[in-house]
């Protein structure tokens, strides 16, 4: 049974879920369809016939993930609970899976299961950087069989290579798909609402559910991690876009990221001033807040009821962030230059978010995540 549509659905249209977790504190769903150590036995480029990619699927399969969360949504009745599905990859035998951000950014609770069924193994966000849609899970276990994936990179690919995705569209767990390199979109070119991502552009079939998970080359080494598809149908029409590995390490292993937990938009200037805000000044509508993460420590609170406004839906009655460590939250450039900013400060520093709340300008301070 397809689940409901979510309210952040329909301010989307058709596309799906991203969800923007500020920069101070983050960005989640992406506007758009969504969508090893030791490898066993692999040795040099395979071959693109049937049996070469049955093998290679069989190799990789142990170091994907699926990925299912449980958040909370604001609907026309009130809060409603409800299940993200979505893949991930395991990166490091001390428990580390690369996933995108729109899949878990300001999830309450997040678990991660791996082939051969077993128990599912609690995880937590450690870094997230949604201008990229990506994020960073720590495993609480990593069970026996599972086996860490060997990162490519990806600077190497040429378009017309061939690939596969492994993930689970609509919650079909370990499905393959195959495909080619379309094209390599710079960062900000593709989409600018994630202008720190580089994208490969592939006709392999990307769905819901596959979003987060590996594309592999034919050596078995991640090259990207699924984001998103453009799709006016609905379905999977070749054009699916993939973050490179390289833009992954970078953001979630080199700089690990800051993660707040937070999930909202940036208001226009014409929604601002129906909203009261102070003269000239932008903002960060917080809609969602995820339970145990910084933000939620720091009192920050998210929506409880849906407005209309200039005919799209708004989930109102959450704080609206206008600064952070003195940083107007009023673009998506000053949420990168915030993120930027937190993430040179060590583990347990504080920091100062100034507010809007109920029609009072309040300075609240939160610290980084220990």
């Amino acid at each position: 049974m397809r689940r409901p549509v979510t309210s952040r659905e329909r301010q989307l249209g058709k596309m799906p879920c991203w969800r923007t977790e500020i920069g101070a504190l983050s960005m989640r769903r992406v506007p758009v369809a969504l969508l090893a150590v030791g490898l066993l036995g692999a040795s040099g480029p395979i071959t693109a016939d049937g049996q070469d990619l049955s093998r290679l699927f069989q190799q990789v399969r142990s170091s994907v993930v699926v990925i299912k969360a449980v958040g909370r949504d604001v609907e026309a009745g009130g809060e409603v609970r409800f299940n993200e599905t979505g893949s991930g990859v395991l990166i490091s035998r001390d428990g580390r899976v690369m996933t995108a951000a729109h899949v878990v950014q300001s999830m309450d609770e997040v678990r991660v299961e791996f082939v051969g069924g077993g128990d599912p193994v609690a995880a937590r966000v450690i870094a997230s950087e949604p201008a990229a849609d990506l994020s960073l899970l720590q495993l609480e276990r990593v069970p026996e069989g599972a086996q860490a994936a060997t990162l490519a990179d990806s600077d190497t690919v040429r378009v017309g290579e061939q690939v596969i995705v492994v993930g689970a569209p609509y919650g079909l767990s370990y499905s393959m798909s195959a495909g080619w390199i379309s094209a390599r979109w710079a960062p900000n070119t593709a989409y600018r609402k994630m202008p720190l991502a580089e994208f490969f552009q592939t006709n392999a079939t990307i769905n819901q559910g596959n979003s987060g998970g590996p594309m592999f080359n034919m050596a078995g080494e991640v090259i990207g991690l699924v984001s998103h598809n453009i799709s006016k149908s609905g379905g999977s029409e070749g054009l699916g876009f993939v973050v490179t590995i390289n833009t992954a390490k970078q953001l979630l292993l080199a700089r690990k990221s800051f993660w707040s937990g937070l999930e909202g938009e940036i208001l226009s200037n014409a929604v601002a001033d129906l909203l009261n805000l102070p003269p000239d000044a932008g903002g960060y509508l917080i809609t969602s807040v995820a339970r145990g993460s910084p933000a939620d420590k720091a009192g920050l609170r998210g929506g409880n009821r849906l407005a209309t406004i200039d005919g799209r839906q708004l989930v109102l009655g959450g704080d609206i962030v206008l600064s952070v460590e003195g940083i107007p939250a009023s673009s998506v450039d000053n949420l990168i230059k915030i993120r930027a900013r937190l993430g040179q400060l060590k583990p347990g520093t504080p920091f100062k978010t100034t507010i809007l709340r109920a029609g009072r300008t309040l300075e609240v301070t939160t610290r980084v995540a220990e």
